[in-house]
């Protein structure tokens, strides 16, 4: 495949965006010299700007669950685009979204909505402080939230459960009150809540991880998660940007019976379009001003073409009640096809799924935390994604990262990535 377009394009955007790209990942250095730089997509594929097409696993990292272009979607975007892009008032479309949320997540009372994940979590952080009247956070390692201050930690010394930023320019003292833990380590958690639990505000976390690649949480964890933060006084958030309405119309709560007070939601929720919400009960919701005293405010939260492509999609998934069946068949399908494939060729590969997102860890498994993805072989994964590449699939650029079907993929699309499974597979086995 050709890449000449993109080489230009990325040599230009180098000298007006730094390192070319507008958000990391975006860089691909794990799998290639240069960005892929996207140009259009139509149901399972994307185009790139040197016209080859992918059959695309990343979906925008996961909003467009029914695929690029669907016409639901596009006209609900073209009907409100000819009305007004923007009001900076509230609109009736916030209204009806709200409502179809609230009704489709069972610990969701009211929602306000922002314009971003990182938006979203970081309102519900300082709502959960306010509402508890405490500062510490827990956190749980390879668990991302955006890119907030207090959440742009690692963790620290054990001794004092504080934390150390991961990026220049957040100040020591904002990660102070971030307690990171392990994913899936309920004991860690019950020794954080024994040595600071009158301090801690909330737990935030992944209900179901899918930033260090897909997780599972193991029995009882969330269970757990649940059962210390009613002991102790302090809030369970759900980060649902990427589970909310994509393993299910109910989300990961709805799918593993487990009540956060707070989640957050983001991508699918706008139909691929810039948005992020936070809701949760009613008594916690309403300390947000104007009702309360818990201040957090955007022009463009509530955008009119936003909230009509959200509408437009969720409605779709609402209205095609086999939906969901038929995405977590896709994700069957492809992790069986990983499995076998990797078998074949004598490559060991550990395949996790959830309903509707997946990943390949190239190395022995299981993957419960952070600290196991360090096993996942790199190089084998560079070879892997750049021979899936040239037989035209499209892969998440790095390695710990979800593959996210969508309902726009049948046989033809499947059966692409299948037939270049083998190869790609033997490129792995030989990589080093």
């Amino acid at each position: 495949m050709t890449s000449e377009k993109s080489r230009l394009l990325y040599e230009r955007a180098r000298l007006v965006t730094p390192g070319g790209v507008n958000s990391p990942v975006r860089s691909m250095r794990q799998v290639r010299p240069y960005p892929l730089f996207a140009e259009r997509g139509d149901g399972g594929y994307i185009y790139d700007a040197d016209g080859n097409r992918y059959v695309d696993l990343l979906c925008s990292w996961g909003p467009l669950i029914l695929g690029h272009g669907h016409p639901a979607v596009v006209g609900a975007i073209r009907e409100q685009a000819g009305r007004a892009l923007t009001f900076g008032l509230a609109s009736r479309l916030e209204v009806e979204l709200a409502e179809l949320i609230a009704a489709a997540l069972p610990a969701v009372d009211e929602v306000r909505f922002v314009s971003s994940g990182t938006e979203a979590t970081m309102s519900a952080i300082r709502l959960a402080r306010a509402f508890t009247g405490r500062d510490a956070i827990i956190k749980f390692a390879g668990c991302y939230h955006g890119h907030v201050d207090a959440l742009l930690a690692r963790a620290g010394s054990g001794a004092a459960l504080s934390a150390l930023p991961v990026s220049p320019g957040v100040p020591d003292k904002v990660a102070m009150d971030t307690i990171v833990l392990p994913y899936n380590d309920l004991a860690a958690v019950r020794g954080a809540f024994a040595a600071r639990g009158d301090a801690i505000a909330a737990v935030i976390v992944e209900p179901i991880a899918a930033n260090m690649g897909v997780v599972p949480p193991v029995d009882g964890f969330l269970a757990g998660l649940r059962d210390l933060t009613r002991r102790h006084g302090a809030l369970l958030i759900f980060d649902e940007v990427i589970t909310g309405f994509r393993v299910g119309f109910s989300g990961a709560q709805g799918l593993l019976g487990i009540d956060p007070d707070l989640t957050c939601l983001g991508k699918v929720i706008g139909g691929g379009l810039p948005v992020g919400a936070y809701g949760g009960r009613r008594d916690i919701m309403e300390r947000v001003a104007p009702q309360g005293d818990v201040y957090q405010a955007g022009t463009l939260s509530g955008s009119p073409l936003a909230m009509a492509a959200g509408l437009a999609q969720l409605g779709e998934l609402r209205r095609d009640g086999a939906a969901y069946g038929r995405l977590q068949a896709v994700g069957q399908r492809l992790e069986v096809a990983l499995r076998e494939g990797a078998q074949a060729a004598g490559v060991t590969c550990t395949v996790q799924g959830a309903p509707g997102l997946l990943s390949a860890f190239f190395c022995a498994g299981p993957i419960r935390e952070q600290a196991d993805t360090a096993r996942n072989d790199i190089s084998r994964y560079r070879a892997f994604w750049r021979a899936m590449a040239e037989a035209g699939v499209l892969l998440p650029p790095a390695a710990n990262e979800a593959i996210f079907p969508s309902l726009a993929l049948g046989d033809e699309e499947i059966g692409i990535v299948e037939a270049a499974l083998p190869n790609a597979f033997r490129a792995a086995a030989t990589a080093n």
